[in-house]
């Protein structure tokens, strides 16, 4: 597939996920009793279905989830003039959050009823500045373990060229959620 073919796909399921998004839940915070009992990709897959909100910090940073698997997270987001520091790029900050949140979902997605997980651990590498310019940029996290206290992932932020922009591993902590 060549770049131009990839971005068109691309910007065609972004579009076609944020329809679904605001057209269900919208933006907002998950109800406890809307995903008691719910494996955490049963819980994802409600939100990409457009079942759950969607987070305010998608919102915010103009990203979104896009494709959801059992260890697998893809987020997609495009760099805007309001994500921008001072010195006149992207801030590392937007990179860290779109690699968290794909990170952190792919994780997500390995959770059993009842079991959930925080991020203890979070390094992250920008090896290419990202702009206006850059179009839109693909967040892709994968687990690599899922243990009983302790979860593992990668993530990279490609463009539709397949250039790598920035990569990053976490730890989690896994544990049992507490009795309401």
């Amino acid at each position: 597939m060549t770049p131009q073919e990839t971005l068109a796909l691309w910007n065609q399921q972004y579009e076609t996920v944020m329809q679904r998004l605001n057209a269900g839940a919208g933006v907002g915070l998950a109800n406890p009793a809307d995903i008691a009992g719910l494996t955490g990709l049963q819980q994802m897959q409600a939100m990409l279905d457009g079942k759950l909100p969607y987070p305010h910090i998608a919102h915010t940073l103009d990203f979104s989830l896009v494709e959801i698997g059992e260890g697998r997270a893809v987020f997609q987001g495009q760099p805007q003039l309001k994500h921008y520091n001072p010195l006149g790029s992207v801030h590392g900050g937007w990179y860290a959050t779109l690699l968290d949140s794909a990170l952190g979902c792919a994780v997500h997605t390995v959770m059993p009823v009842g079991r959930a997980y925080t991020t203890a651990e979070l390094g992250v590498n920008i090896v290419r500045a990202a702009s206006l310019k850059s179009g839109p940029l693909r967040a892709i996290g994968t687990v690599l373990h899922a243990g009983r206290q302790l979860a593992t992932a990668e993530a990279r932020i490609v463009g539709a060229d397949g250039k790598l922009y920035a990569h990053a591993t976490t730890t989690c902590l896994v544990f049992e959620v507490p009795s309401q």
